[in-house]
């Protein structure tokens, strides 16, 4: 018959191929979960590798922060340095104003308790001046007192000058002029007093302060107390020894 072909039929060859295509459809999902084992395999080296780098930056970390410690600890040493100082100065700078209190008081009371024989009235007892941590500043007191026994106030004027060298020439400067934080219309006028004893300019424990000018070399201060109807009284004063 025209058109037939005769093939001879092999049933174990048909099987094995069914075989190998079920095979090949087992295979791809043992590929995929084969895969995922080999990545999680793999990620915990990379993790391992990535450590030192992690440890490192911890490292830094540590030591900047030791280090801003550090920084902390000797700013806030120097705060306290500088404070201790600055109370140091302050203390010192107490405990001379009370010494000189003390010292002018018990001049004072010798003063005043002199023998009758001394002539009576007024005296300039010291022109007391202290150098301070400025150069051309210092700070200075007046202390007055009175000779004898008397219960009506002497009154009277006070007249002070620092005389020196400006260059080549003698200069004269009045005190009132050089203190600092004194008004602007206070420079040429005289210093007050009223008292029965004795008297403090400033008053108390305080200190006025003076501005040496620039270039002017200080020789003597002169000081002048006016009471109405007596003589004048004049008293001169080294510059940091008394005459």
């Amino acid at each position: 018959m025209a058109g037939w072909e005769v093939r001879p039929s092999d049933p174990g060859r048909a099987r094995r191929r069914r075989m190998l295509g079920l095979l090949l459809v087992l295979c791809l999902p043992l590929a995929f979960y084969a895969g995922g084992l080999w990545q999680q395999y793999k990620a915990p080296a990379a993790v391992v590798g990535a450590l030192p780098v992690t440890v490192q930056d911890e490292q830094l970390l540590a030591e900047v922060e030791e280090l801003r410690q550090r920084l902390l600890v000797l700013s806030s040493a120097e705060k306290v340095s500088q404070q201790a100082n600055e109370q140091s100065r302050l203390t010192i700078k107490l405990l001379e104003e009370q010494i000189y209190k003390q010292q002018q008081d018990l001049a004072s009371y010798k003063g005043v308790l002199a023998p009758a024989s001394r002539r009576e009235g007024l005296r300039i007892r010291t022109f007391e001046l202290q150098a301070t941590d400025r150069p051309d500043y210092f700070r200075y007191k007046i202390l007055l007192s009175r000779v004898g026994k008397g219960d009506t106030p002497l009154e009277g004027q006070l007249q002070v000058a620092i005389v020196g060298k400006q260059g080549d020439q003698d200069v004269t400067h009045e005190l009132s002029a050089l203190t600092v934080d004194v008004p602007e219309a206070a420079p040429t006028q005289s210093l007050a007093f009223a008292f029965k004893h004795f008297q403090a300019i400033p008053e108390a424990d305080r200190f006025a302060e003076l501005k040496v000018p620039e270039g002017f070399i200080p020789r003597e201060i002169r000081v002048r107390a006016e009471v109405q109807g007596e003589k004048p009284l004049v008293r001169t004063f080294k510059w940091n020894k008394e005459e």
